[in-house]
């Protein structure tokens, strides 16, 4: 099936809200990682989200180019392909985009998808994300207003960022930040609601409520799920029930189920999966490596054993592994068995 269309992407937000489940959006940085990506989702009969950020695109256009614009332009167009061949619907997202390089990579994508679609081409993405947490909330939402303004014409949707999530991501670090800009107020999501909704184009918001990129021990994580039940309820108090956001839980590794679950019931319909799944991709290669030690090595003038250090015996335990992650991560969200192709209706 062809990546979704603008339409069936809304469907897809809206019928999660609705039905209170959350996409898991996958961060991938080669055809490998799209390979277990897809398979993850197909196993789990789940629509889902595949994202590529500023550093996974570097990274997948070569050591020689380091040009995060081509790698993502390659990454998504290896996605569309690939996707054909499944059955259930992927969507296409860049992740973390700050400030500075925006110019550098967000304008340049959203152009290209102005030029394929006056070619009658389709979205080259499906959403973007903007993230303005370091700025202060109108500074923030001043930027946010304008990269809307582009994408709305061009179907896309955007997601933007208030408060900060602490730790570090992709070189981005905010482990000094101050504690109390880890959690977003009513009166930002206010302000992002009176800010984007006059625009007219659709947008999620990444609302903070304790997050932390990275990888921790479970319970080490502190979240406040209530300020997100907080936040919509002085937008739809305000607005009415019809107001109340697409919200998007970023910095989720190490979370508590329970937590997880419950900002499902406050309109969290995206969450990025990355940590766990770069370790669940690495586990098996450092196992094989291990274990086959002696042949994947040419130790003491032996030839070593081509049939261990091909690294297609060991980046095809890598994909089952993350695929197996990406399934997990569907029911933990609770989109299993919910994909739009297959009529499903969730649990």
């Amino acid at each position: 099936m062809p990546i979704a269309s603008y339409e069936q992407y809304c469907e897809m937000l809206d019928r999660a809200k609705k039905e209170k489940f959350a996409y898991p959006a996958i961060n991938i940085t080669s055809v490998t990682t799209i390979n277990a990506a897809l398979k993850g989702f197909a196993d789990a009969k789940s629509d889902g989200i595949i994202q590529v950020s500023t550093g996974g695109g570097q990274f997948a256009s070569g050591l020689s180019q380091k040009d995060m614009v081509l790698g993502a332009i390659v990454l998504a167009d290896a996605c569309r392909t690939l996707a054909e061949n499944y059955d259930v619907l992927i969507a296409l997202h860049t992740d973390h985009c700050h400030p500075n390089k925006v110019d550098g990579f967000l304008r340049p994508l959203i152009e290209e998808t102005a030029k394929r679609r006056a070619e009658g081409r389709p979205n080259l993405f499906n959403s973007h994300m903007f993230d303005g947490s370091e700025l202060s909330t109108t500074e923030n939402m001043k930027q946010s207003k304008e990269l809307l303004e582009l994408c709305a014409p061009n179907e896309i949707i955007l997601e933007v960022e208030t408060g900060v999530v602490g730790g570090e991501e992709d070189g981005h670090d905010t482990s000094g930040v101050a504690k109390d800009k880890l959690y977003t107020t009513p009166e930002d999501m206010l302000e992002v609601y009176e800010t984007l909704n006059p625009v007219g184009g659709r947008y999620m918001l990444a609302a903070t409520f304790g997050n932390v990129h990275g990888v921790y021990k479970p319970g080490n994580v502190k979240l406040t799920p209530t300020i997100l039940r907080d936040g919509q309820k002085a937008i739809t108090d305000k607005y009415g029930a019809d107001a109340a956001l697409d919200l998007v839980f970023h910095g989720g590794s190490g979370s508590e189920l329970s937590d997880i679950h419950e900002t499902l019931d406050y309109g969290v319909v995206k969450m990025n999966v990355d940590t766990d799944t770069q370790y669940a991709f690495t586990r098996p290669i450092v196992d094989h490596m291990m274990t086959n030690y002696e042949g994947v090595l040419k130790i003491e003038g032996e030839v070593g054993n081509k049939k261990v250090y091909d690294p297609r015996s060991y980046m095809k335990k890598a994909e089952e592994n993350m695929a197996a992650r990406i399934e997990r991560s569907c029911a933990d969200l609770k989109s299993t068995g919910t994909s739009i192709l297959s009529g499903a209706v969730a649990a």
